[in-house]
């Protein structure tokens, strides 16, 4: 059987499907021909990312797929519920990536305590005539430790947040929809770990009480955090977003960041990717990186091999 990796999988996941058996392709096909290579090349698993999509258009093109996959948490490129309905497997990975996405968000926190977003910008420019004026300009940095972190979506990712979070010496609070507490294992190099019970609370008295806000929920129809959300903030606090783009009202953010309610903020996902707003980007008090939050090499070697063993029991379940 052959298998479509449209945006990439790590080495380790193709030799787990290649001593299977499965032939592999990491052949990146457009968009707009996917449905056509599918069938052309008998393709039985497509596995992608977020920059493919598999709705249900190219669900209907290609009869004979088997299983979709997302190498990652997020199916929202996926049309999952149409696709099943239709006898297909979807598969995710949604614990492989956890950490890396939670150490991502650590450094846009101490980026922006340390104004590594603005210092980086600025010392290629100016450091070597204006070295005492930079050094004055970064001078008022602040510690983690003893500060209080908000996270929004207390699921996996959340809580290995909340580990780091709990590691550093942060007060850790979290709101979340869908439970009322979290046991969270900080667990150390030796094998010793300290077990936190962390009950969730009302997003807005999560805001009202953070000096660093994160966030970690799917994909919503609507703004998660807007004009109200930012007004409830604390002058002077700052927030991540390192879940999906279109969480954040991002004209409502940069208004923030600008009357100064807001010091910084961590962008990894923006509303309008791959072609995120000037205005973002160009904003100085913003830290940035390009939806990088799953991609260690650690993360895309845990993704590929889930996948690869997702695969192979499905497929070998359906011989049987």
């Amino acid at each position: 059987m052959k298998v479509l990796a449209n945006d990439g999988i790590s080495q380790s996941g193709i030799n787990a499907l290649e001593s299977a058996g499965f032939e592999v392709s990491t052949t990146t096909v457009a968009q707009e021909q996917l449905a056509n290579y599918i069938n052309e090349n008998k393709i039985s698993v497509v596995l992608v990312r977020s920059a493919t999509t598999v709705r249900k258009e190219v669900i209907d093109a290609c009869p004979d797929l088997k299983i979709i996959g997302r190498g990652g948490v997020g199916m929202d490129n996926i049309d999952v519920d149409y696709a099943r309905d239709k006898g297909l497997h979807v598969i995710n990975t949604p614990a492989a990536s956890s950490q890396s996405v939670a150490e991502l968000v650590f450094a846009h926190l101490f980026t922006g305590v340390r104004y590594l977003y603005d210092s980086n910008r600025n010392m290629p420019l100016d450091g070597d005539t204006q070295f005492k004026k930079l050094k004055k300009n970064y001078a008022k940095g602040i510690e983690l430790r003893g500060k209080t972190l908000g996270i929004i979506g207390f699921g996996r990712i959340g809580q290995e947040v909340a580990k780091i979070g709990l590691g550093v010496g942060m007060k850790v609070i979290a709101a979340d929809k869908f439970m009322d507490a979290a046991d969270v294992a900080v667990t150390f190099f030796d094998g010793q770990s300290v077990h936190f019970n962390i009950k969730t609370q009302p997003m807005d008295d999560v805001l009202k009480q953070s000096d660093f806000v994160t966030l970690h929920v799917p994909a919503q129809k609507d703004y998660v955090i807007g004009k109200a959300q930012f007004d409830l903030m604390k002058d002077g606090s700052a927030i991540i977003n390192a879940a999906r783009g279109g969480v954040v009202n991002e004209v409502e953010l940069v208004k923030a960041l600008d009357s100064g309610k807001v010091a910084f903020a961590g962008l990894d996902t923006f509303q309008d990717e791959p072609t995120p707003a000037v205005q973002v980007l160009m904003n100085p008090k913003i830290s940035l990186t390009p939806h990088i939050g799953a991609a260690t090499n650690e993360a895309q070697d845990r993704i590929g091999v889930e996948l690869a063993t997702q695969i192979k029991n499905l497929l070998l379940n359906d011989k049987n």
